[in-house]
């Protein structure tokens, strides 16, 4: 397995968990009435899927390159 395709499984699962922690940061200050708290939450889900996206992306590329890698040996991905 390449080292890309190790760091975006990485990133999708931190990617993940930091939307799930915005999701939550954000629905408990919207119960507080804490817009500061609500706005961080927000932004924490944001960076979330976009550390996400790109683990898709480095995944991909990582995948690309295994592909290639067992072409050049004759074998099949």
């Amino acid at each position: 397995m390449a080292d890309e395709t190790r760091k975006g499984i990485k990133n999708q699962v931190v990617g993940s968990a930091k939307e799930v922690a915005g999701t939550v940061r954000d629905a408990a200050a919207d119960l507080t009435g804490d817009m500061s708290e609500q706005v961080k939450g927000k932004a924490e889900k944001m960076e979330g899927k976009i550390q996400g996206a790109v683990g898709r992306v480095q995944e991909k590329i990582g995948l690309k390159e295994d592909e290639e890698r067992m072409k050049r040996r004759g074998g099949t991905p």
